[in-house]
């Protein structure tokens, strides 16, 4: 499967009801949510290691072909220089082995303070990284890496290493009339977009406006984007997000739409799956 659809997390309460059935529990939000979507962002992974036998029961939970795009711990992306956290870095990635083939691109985001002074180290971390056997991926936030010169660096650096680059589109929720992040706790950085491709693959986290409408001709750019790099036979992992979570998944699925009436040859959603097969169809003859 050449693309791949979700949202940054599986367990949201307020999902029950529109993307998971009415009295769902939270025990049961990954094996419906990995029935509904074909990959989740692991965020989970940002705050907090699962231990093992958590890790297993994630791949056991989940159906053949859905991904987990887990992202480095915070302790180890967020305490300054990486190069010291090299060995407990891959000692991360050797226990997110533990998903098999659940597992998608591992990604570190590193932190607004993180900048292209550190290159260097940078270039040494992801150079004693296992990057031949796993897909790891890139995120930065520091203003300076959007510049000329310093892009032009690191792209040069992740595609000589095969390392994706991750494209974060905050357009949606900057640049439309109103404000959605303003009882957020977590603000998203306002960081230019480049859709830049560093590697076979790449990840995808569109921050979503809530007013869904807001969203359509910024999908439409994507609709454009991805039609050229599926034609390329890249693998792109896209991932919702919103400041008001319960919009996700249904931005999600209508962004699903769109790149299906464009005519992309993307694999059926299975939500629409689950869907069509509960609803009877139309031109069911009366039994009156």
């Amino acid at each position: 499967m050449s693309f791949h659809l979700g949202c940054a997390i599986w367990a949201y309460k307020d999902w029950v009801g529109e993307l998971f059935p009415p009295g769902s529990r939270a025990s049961d939000f990954l094996s419906l949510y990995s029935r509904r979507f074909t990959a989740v962002e692991g965020n989970t992974t940002f705050y907090s290691i699962p231990d093992a036998e958590t890790v297993s029961r994630w791949a056991a939970t989940t159906p053949v072909g859905f991904k987990f795009c887990p992202k480095l711990p915070r302790h180890l992306t967020h305490q300054g220089l990486l190069v010291p956290t090299v060995p407990e870095t891959i000692a991360f990635l050797d226990h997110m082995q533990g998903l098999g083939d659940r597992l998608g691109p591992v990604f570190a985001q590193l932190p607004p303070s993180y900048s292209p002074a550190t290159l260097a180290d940078l270039e040494t971390f992801l150079s004693a990284l296992p990057h031949d056997s796993m897909q790891l991926a890139v995120e930065v936030r520091h203003p300076d890496w959007f510049k000329p010169e310093p892009a032009r660096l690191l792209n040069h650096l992740l595609g000589q290493l095969g390392v994706g680059r991750v494209l974060l589109d905050t357009r949606p929720i900057y640049e439309c009339p109103d404000d959605p992040q303003i009882a957020s706790e977590r603000r998203k950085p306002k960081v230019p977009l480049k859709p830049i491709l560093t590697a076979p693959f790449s990840i995808v986290r569109y921050i979503s406006h809530p007013d869904r409408p807001l969203n359509q001709p910024y999908l439409e750019q994507w609709v454009s984007q991805l039609q050229t790099w599926l034609e390329q036979n890249q693998e792109i992992y896209f991932f919702v997000h919103c400041p008001v979570e319960q919009q996700s998944p249904g931005t999600a699925r209508e962004f699903q739409h769109q790149l299906e009436q464009a005519g992309i040859p993307v694999p059926q959603l299975p939500w629409d799956a689950i869907e069509a097969s509960i609803t009877p169809p139309t031109n069911q003859l009366s039994l009156f």
